[in-house]
């Protein structure tokens, strides 16, 4: 039998005092719940704004629009209640930070999620994000979101202007719906894209202006960022960090491992094992995705988005891999922790003298549910 909690399950657990508050509302109370980068990324860099009154802040969105598998009033017809009502998951909204030396809650391999930007480096444990789910920060004097969906095992950073995001209560394809405070609108996490909901029936459908997050360990993260900031426990929420509801990375177990998902996927697709990781990127032209583990021992895999060849690049400093275009097929090749280029140089996995494209890791299920056209390089 599988071990794979079910919402029933994570609520049960969440009732029994080792996990008092987790997943509570934004009050203190509980609310019961039912079964790095620091170069610039393609995906749209002019910042515009969403509708906004004065009252109401712009959201930062891009002027090129990320793929929808549907049309936006479809994809809001396969919202469902994840349990908790809006904002019944409470984002962390004066987050607070720690030194290296003054973290005793992460072990080596616990999960992190990195961001170096604008001279700033933090990190964002994944024990911590598994039970809110949103970050309003500020990084390097840009207000940002980190946002994490533990069911699509999903780590997405957004700018957010002068507003703050919430969580919305529905999940679609499993995955996080979250909603911005100044106009309301759903933004589905990976699609990072506007669609109507109840709040906003009718938002200007705009992707969401993006960084890159990096998926690593504790480990791997303190030693290529030794100056770095962490997230810390003291939340302003009484929660159990020592424990996630939904099971655990290290050692992976529960929801994690195995195929059970707790809500229906949008794609059916037998290609893989539901639960594998693959590295995904997309343009307004296309998505592509390249299974982690065998980029990982690959250390280089090329693609194509749309019509344009590209270029995955391992980095094994922090397990973690990079998406380039690369329309005139130039030819890279690694040597050790570095790749070297068609002219002799050498350059870190993430500093490659080409187009950048956001890349994340996702859970393939959640992938393919939302990009089933995505090309697949194995």
């Amino acid at each position: 039998m599988s071990d794979t909690p079910t919402r029933r399950a994570v609520l049960a657990a969440l009732g029994a005092g080792a996990f008092a508050g987790c997943l509570g509302g934004s009050d203190g109370s509980t609310t019961q719940r039912s079964p790095e980068t620091e170069a610039p990324e393609t995906g749209g860099d002019t910042t515009t704004a969403s509708t906004a009154t004065p009252e109401r802040p712009p959201v930062p969105t891009v002027d090129e629009r990320l793929p929808l598998p549907m049309e936006p009033a479809s994809i809001e017809d396969n919202a469902v209640s994840g349990g908790p009502p809006k904002d019944g998951i409470p984002s962390i909204d004066e987050p607070q930070f720690v030194s290296v030396g003054d973290v005793d809650f992460l072990d080596p391999g616990d999960p992190v999620f990195g961001v170096a930007r604008d001279g700033v480096a933090k990190a964002y444990p994944q024990k911590i994000l598994a039970q809110h789910e949103i970050v309003n920060d500020v990084l390097g004097g840009t207000n940002v979101a980190v946002t994490y969906c533990p069911l699509t095992g999903t780590v997405q950073g957004f700018e957010r202007g002068e507003t703050t995001f919430g969580v919305s209560g529905r999940l679609i394809n499993n995955n996080l719906v979250m909603y911005d405070r100044a106009t309301e609108a759903w933004w589905p996490q990976i699609l990072a894209t506007a669609i109507p909901g109840p709040w906003n029936e009718d938002p200007e459908i705009r992707s969401l202006r993006e960084f890159r997050l990096v998926w690593t360990t504790w480990e791997r993260w303190q030693s290529h960022r030794p100056a770095t900031d962490v997230l810390s426990t003291q939340t302003g929420h009484a929660r159990n960090y020592e424990r996630d509801p939904y099971g655990s990375y290290n050692p992976v177990g529960g929801y994690y491992e195995g195929d059970s998902l707790l809500f229906p996927a949008l794609n059916e697709t037998d290609r893989f094992p539901k639960k594998t990781v693959v590295l995904g990127a997309r343009t307004a032209d296309g998505a592509v995705a390249f299974p982690k583990d065998v980029l990982r021992s690959n250390r280089m895999m090329t693609g194509v988005i749309g019509k344009t060849p590209v270029l995955a690049v391992f980095d094994p400093r922090l397990d973690t891999a990079y998406v380039y275009l690369n329309p005139e097929e130039q030819a890279y090749k690694p040597d050790g922790e570095t790749v070297v280029g068609p002219d002799g140089t050498s350059h870190a996995p993430d500093a490659l003298p080409l187009a950048r494209v956001h890349t994340f890791d996702a859970i393939w299920f959640a992938w393919a549910g939302y990009y089933p056209d995505t090309n697949v390089y194995e």
